[in-house]
């Protein structure tokens, strides 16, 4: 694959650099333009499945890119946004013209609205709140009007701050309040005092936030224009600017500085969509993907509101150098906000390596394989990668005398492609493993042809609606070779995309204008060996089990558009043969589930997550408010009872990695911690019940078959 698509890049940098700039003049402040007609014409002749670039993605170019720069509709005005219409069917010819008219006159209109919001904001944090008085606001911005009016528009900012300042407000509020109580020597502020400090220090937050925002130059605006417009080919493909490269120079052996947690915008904030294994927040366990930051502070300063700030400065923000302290205000997916203090530490990657636990249950023996991400250094693939690290852990388990296997890539976001055939050879025999299909052109099949099974024995695969992309792969593979049972949620992610990094620099002939930056670009799709696309539709899990995110937004369905599922031809395979009473050790799974008091409580638990992040209307009587944080809370801590569950599973590292613990004490501060973590995982009880059924199938049908055998 990796051939097959260096020529074909070869050959669009060549006809790149003959045919279309070639015949095209740029003066030497016209960089903008040059980056608009390089990103078209890549996304033309590059992208799996390039669109029209008509009326109609005019429309959306500018519906979505009004609501990136201004989510919350606190800057422009109705009158505005009329101004603008005149250019929402013209931005397609734009595009075409290496025109940025468009792009000017928002910019221009949000630099005066933004300076205008300066004072605004100054104007309603000069009067108190009044939080006696009934009124509410809906914190779903999408679908609102425009203010109408600079009226109108302070009366919004007016809702909007009172709401951002009541969570300060309460929580001064309850610390004065527990001085009483405490009957401390330290001043206890009014309530009149503490309303007026919770304003001064939302006034700093936006202090801050605007200081910031001057500092923000014309081409990091453009930078956003540019991704509006290749967002709307696929979620995947992006445009990166010149410092924004170093996100992929990270090789899988190295380490950066941060809380260890990946980001992704929300018009209410930064969402948590992964955690990275090894990092601060992973340490902590304080946060879990699906919260939500809202505000950013510098150990003990004045935290800086992030809602509506562009992602990337909102991160820059929140990395820093290795023994700082970041405090998050963070609205958790139980709807409750929190402030949470994360020590930055260097996030070290050696967590994001496969490692493997012995599982002991009565007097059997089973083997488990976390698998983070499918890695490899793609400089030197025979240094390290996960085929060969996950090929390690199953011989070390097979020596340490296991009956049955468990491969969790739950959170398994992905990764190397290779790695992924190879390791679906470790468990079958020979065959296909995945199709891969370029736009315009025929599938490819990727094959096992090792005939060596290192574990033919009794197989589970664990997923999650994280798990993504070659992690779907592997799973499907399994699945529909029926060599393992998938156990999971309802569906995996849904990502059936290949993305391929391009620097924009190798393609002008000639460039004055520094580095361009590089676009990262959907050039291919995954296909199943039955013919399905992984694509939107993901993995079906054989057996269904609800987790925390069953009715969250997470998946590729729920990003901004996504690619179709479609079909393909089957590919030549046959399914395993391992004698294994595949439907029955199915259903005897499914009913055990739907008697497990911790399934349905994790169900409850899902359900009522969901109806938190579907409340989007909040009151801002301070009354009604705590009333309603009280009742989240005591919910909250109801359902913190799922953690106290106790599988009886005994886990314990193999004798290698035992050895290690005594030179290495924060490995084995890691994995105690793992295995605690392990003992209370119901998906992990219920796949050693799996392997079990699998053994006994085995057994009955080994014997059956010796028996004919012999007769």
């Amino acid at each position: 694959m990796r051939k097959n698509f260096a020529l074909a890049l070869s050959v669009l940098l060549v006809a790149v650099a003959s045919c279309s700039f070639t015949n095209k003049s740029f003066e030497t402040d016209d960089k903008d333009k040059l980056l608009l007609d390089l990103i078209a014409y890549v996304l033309e002749r590059g992208h799996y499945e390039p669109k029209d670039i008509n009326d109609d993605f005019s429309a959306n170019v500018f519906e979505d890119f009004i609501d990136i720069i201004d989510p919350t509709k606190r800057y422009f005005l109705e009158a505005d946004i009329l101004e603008f219409e005149k250019y929402k069917f013209q931005i397609d010819d734009q595009i075409k013209n290496t025109d940025i008219s468009f792009f000017n006159v928002v910019h221009k209109k949000l630099m005066e609205r933004m300076n205008d919001a300066k004072g605004i904001y100054k104007e309603v944090l000069a009067k108190p709140f009044d939080y006696s008085k009934d009124e509410i606001i809906d914190i779903k911005y999408d679908g609102q009007a425009f203010a109408s009016s600079r009226n109108d528009l302070k009366e919004r900012w007016r809702k909007q701050l009172k709401y951002a300042t009541l969570g300060t407000y309460d929580t001064k509020l309850t610390n004065e309040n527990k001085k009483k109580e405490d009957n401390t020597s330290e001043k206890v502020l009014s309530v009149k005092e503490v309303e007026i400090a919770a304003r001064e220090a939302t006034l700093s937050t936006l202090d801050e936030f605007f200081d910031f925002v001057d500092d923000l130059e014309r081409k990091d605006w453009f930078v956003q224009y540019i991704n509006t417009i290749v967002d709307e080919f696929d979620p995947h493909t992006f445009y990166f600017a010149p410092d924004d490269k170093d996100k992929f120079d990270i090789s899988m052996s190295g380490k950066f500085e941060g809380i260890g947690a990946r980001l992704q915008k929300r018009p209410e904030g930064a969402k948590i969509v992964e955690i990275i294994s090894g990092g601060p927040v992973w340490r902590d366990q304080k946060l879990e993907v699906g919260d939500e930051i809202i505000k950013v502070g510098q150990n003990g300063e004045t935290p800086v509101d992030i809602v509506g700030m562009r992602l990337d400065d909102a991160i820059k923000m929140i990395k820093g150098p290795k023994g700082t302290v970041v405090d998050l205000t963070v609205r958790k997916v139980d709807g409750s906000m929190e402030i949470i203090s994360i020590t930055r530490d260097v996030v070290e990657l050696e967590e994001s390596y496969a490692k493997s636990a012995s599982i002991i249950k009565e007097n059997q023996k089973f083997g488990l394989i976390n698998l983070p991400k499918f890695y490899v250094d793609f400089d030197d693939y025979s240094e390290r990668n996960a085929a060969t690290d996950v090929a390690k852990e199953v011989e070390r388990l097979k020596q340490a005398g296991i009956e049955g296997l468990v491969l969790d890539l739950r959170d398994n976001g992905g990764g190397s492609l290779k790695t992924v055939v190879e390791m679906a050879g470790l468990f079958i025999k020979d065959g296909p493993v995945v199709q891969v299909r370029s736009s315009g052109k025929g599938k490819e099949v990727y094959d096992d042809k090792d005939e060596r099974i290192q574990w033919d024995g009794p197989l589970v695969i664990l997923v999650n609606e994280l798990s993504a992309s070659a992690s779907e792969i592997l799973a499907a593979a399994m699945q529909d070779y029926k060599r393992a049972v998938v156990i999971g949620s309802k569906q995996t992610f849904g990502k059936g995309t290949v993305q391929n990094v391009i620097p924009l620099d190798n393609i002008v002939r000639s460039n004055e204008h520094g580095d361009l930056g590089a676009i990262k670009l959907t050039t291919q799709k995954f296909y199943r060996i039955n013919g399905g696309s992984t694509q939107l539709e993901g993995v079906k899990s054989d057996v269904v089990v609800p987790d925390k995110y069953s009715y969250i937004d997470l998946g590729e369905r729920d990003q901004e558009n996504p690619l179709a599922w479609d079909k393909i031809s089957a590919a030549d395979y046959q399914p395993w043969d391992g004698y294994i009473d595949y439907e029955q050790t199915i259903a005897n799974s499914e009913k055990r589930m739907a008697a497990s008091p911790q399934i349905k409580l994790i169900e409850e638990n899902a359900k009522w997550l969901k109806q938190q992040q579907d409340e989007t209307v909040v009151s801002l009587n301070y009354a009604v408010y705590k009333k309603k944080e009280q009742k989240v809370k005591e919910q909250s801590d109801y359902f913190k009872s799922l953690s106290d569950y106790d599988s009886k599973l005994t886990f314990e590292s193999l004798k290698y990695e035992q050895e290690l613990f005594t030179k290495d004490p924060v490995l084995r501060e890691k994995r105690d911690r793992w295995h605690k973590d392990l003992a209370k995982d119901v998906y992990v009880e219920e796949a050693v019940n799996v392997l079990q059924d699998l053994k006994i199938s085995n057994i009955k049908n080994n014997t059956k078959l010796a028996s004919v055998n012999k007769g």
